[in-house]
C-alpha cells in the first residue's frame, strides 16, 4: 500500500477497524444473549424441579394426585423433548418414576457425564436424549432420611435455546451488516471531507503551475495552513532568485558589450589588415555566442519558476504579418493556420523567438511559399499533458539528412550568402529543450524543408 493514495489508506484502515470491532462486538453480544437464554431456560427447569422435589417430599399424597401439578402438557406427550425422572438411589433395584413423555426410555445422569454440583446443589448440562434429541438437564440429589434418597431430573428440549440464539444471531448479523455499511459510507464522507483542503491545495498548485494563479489563496485548516504558508514563501523566494539572476544576466550583457564594441571599433580602424579582419570575424562570433548563452541562461532561470500561458494564434498571426513586411520585395506567400484553442505553457517572447527563427529561416530559403500550421496533440500517456505541434514548411531546395544534422549544430551554416549568424536553429533547439520540447527537421510536402517544433501545451 506504499504507493496508494492517502484517502485509500484512511478508508482501508477505517474499514479494517470497523470489521474487527463489529465482529468482536457481535461475538460478545451473541455469547451474552446465549447465556441469558440459557439462564431463562434453566429457571424454567428449576421451577419444575422444585415442584417435583416437593411432590417427592410428601409421600403421603395419593398416587393418582402425585405429580399432577406441574402444569406442562408436554410432559404427557410421548417423546416431546420435555421429561422428568425420579430415581431412588438408596436401593439396589433403583426404583424409577418418569413422565409419560419419556415412555419406556431413561434420562442419562449428569453425574455420570462428569457434571459437578453447583453452589445451589444442582447439576446442569446438555445430554443426548431419546430419538437423538439434544436436552438441557437439571438434576438434584434429594436425601429424605428414612424416606430414602432420590435423584430428581428435569429435561427440556435444547432446540429452543439453539433456535432462539440462532434467530438472534441472524438479526444481529443483519443489523451489524447495515451498521457496517453506514459506518463505511460515513468513513468515505469523512475522508473526502477531511482531505478536501488537500485537494484545494493540489488544485491551487496546479493553477500556479499553469499560470492561472500566483499564490495559494484562501483559508486552510490549522493543520494545513503551515504547508500553504511555506509553499507561498518558497514561491516568493524562487521568484526573487530568478529576478536576481535576470539582473545579473543583464549586467553581464552590458559588461561584455562595451569591451566587444571597443575591439570592433579598433579593428575597424585598420580596414584591409588581415589581422583586423580576423579580429572582426571573431568578435562577431563572440557577440553571437554571448547573446546565445545569455538567452539560454535567461530562459533556464525562468524555467525554474512557474510558467505563464500564451495564446498561440495571435503570436503566429503577428509573425506572419511581420515576415510579409520584411520579405515583401520577394513576393512570398506566407500562409498560417493555427488552432484558436492552442495555448503555450510558457512566455510569449520565448514562443516568438522560437517560431520567429523558424519562419524567418523558411522565408530566407523559400522559392515562393511558406506554410505555418499549429495543432494541439492530445496526451500520449496517462499523466502526460497535451503537446503543441508547430510545423513550418517552405518550398525551397530543402536539405539532405547530412545537411539537416549539420545545421542543427550550433553556428553551422551551409550558405554564407544568406544573412545571419547560423545560431537560429541551435537557439530554437536549446529553448525548446528547456521547455521540455524538441525540434525535428524533415522534407516538406511542398518540396523544401519542414521544421516541426513540439512544445508543452495547456
Amino acid at each position: 500500500m506504499g504507493g496508494s493514495s492517502l484517502a485509500t489508506r484512511l478508508f482501508v484502515s477505517a474499514t479494517a477497524w470497523v470489521v474487527v470491532i463489529l465482529a468482536i462486538t457481535g461475538v460478545i453480544l451473541s455469547s451474552v444473549y446465549r447465556d441469558a437464554t440459557e439462564r431463562a431456560f434453566d429457571r424454567r427447569l428449576n421451577l419444575y424441579l422444585r415442584t417435583l422435589i416437593a411432590e417427592v417430599a410428601t409421600p403421603d399424597e395419593p398416587a393418582d394426585r402425585q405429580f399432577q401439578s406441574l402444569g406442562e402438557p408436554l410432559f404427557d406427550l410421548p417423546l416431546s423433548g420435555w421429561y422428568w425422572q425420579i430415581t431412588r438411589t438408596d436401593t439396589e433395584k433403583g426404583e424409577t418414576r418418569a413422565s409419560r413423555s419419556l415412555w419406556d426410555k431413561k434420562l442419562p445422569k449428569l453425574e455420570e457425564h462428569g457434571a459437578e454440583l453447583t453452589a445451589a446443589g444442582v447439576r446442569l448440562g446438555y445430554v443426548d436424549g431419546p430419538e437423538g434429541q439434544s436436552l438441557r438437564v437439571v438434576e438434584r440429589p434429594v436425601d429424605l432420611g428414612a424416606d430414602g434418597k432420590f435423584l430428581v431430573s428435569v429435561a427440556g428440549d435444547a432446540t429452543e435455546i439453539f433456535d432462539e440464539t440462532r434467530s438472534f444471531d441472524y438479526y444481529l448479523g443483519g443489523t451489524f451488516a447495515a451498521l457496517g455499511v453506514v459506518l463505511l459510507l460515513t468513513t468515505v464522507f469523512q475522508v473526502r471531507y477531511g482531505l478536501a483542503p488537500l485537494k484545494r491545495i493540489s488544485d491551487a498548485i496546479a493553477d500556479i503551475r499553469s499560470g492561472r494563479a500566483e499564490r495559494l489563496e484562501g483559508r486552510f485548516p490549522v493543520e494545513i495552513a503551515p504547508l500553504a504558508r511555506e509553499t507561498n514563501a518558497l514561491i516568493d523566494a524562487n521568484r526573487e532568485i530568478v529576478e536576481r539572476s535576470r539582473t545579473h544576466v543583464g549586467n553581464l550583457a552590458h559588461a561584455i558589450k562595451t569591451p566587444l564594441s571597443v575591439i570592433v571599433n579598433e579593428a575597424g580602424a585598420h580596414a584591409g589588415d588581415p589581422f583586423a579582419s580576423k579580429v572582426l570575424e571573431q568578435a562577431d562570433l563572440m557577440r553571437d555566442q554571448v547573446a546565445h548563452h545569455l538567452e539560454r541562461a535567461r530562459i533556464a532561470a525562468r524555467a525554474t519558476i512557474v510558467s505563464t500561458i500564451t495564446d498561440v494564434a495571435p503570436v503566429i498571426e503577428a509573425l506572419r504579418r511581420t515576415m510579409e513586411k520584411i520579405h515583401r520585395d520577394r513576393d512570398l506567400s506566407i500562409e498560417a493556420k493555427a488552432d484558436p484553442a492552442a495555448r503555450f505553457r510558457g512566455e510569449r517572447q520565448d514562443l516568438e523567438e522560437m517560431v520567429g527563427n523558424l519562419v524567418d529561416n523558411a522565408c530566407k530559403w523559400a522559392a515562393s511559399q511558406v506554410f505555418v500550421e499549429v495543432t494541439v496533440v492530445p496526451p500520449e500517456a496517462s499523466g502526460a499533458g497535451p503537446r503543441l505541434r508547430i510545423v513550418v514548411d517552405d518550398d525551397g531546395r530543402g536539405l539532405s539528412e547530412a545537411e539537416r544534422a549539420q545545421v542543427s549544430r550550433r553556428g553551422q551554416r551551409l550558405d554564407e550568402s544568406k544573412p545571419g549568424s547560423g545560431l537560429g536553429l541551435s537557439i530554437v533547439t536549446d529553448l525548446a529543450g528547456l521547455y521540455g520540447g524538441n525540434l525535428t527537421l524533415n522534407n516538406a510536402p511542398i518540396g523544401g524543408l519542414r521544421a516541426e517544433l513540439v512544445l508543452p501545451a495547456v
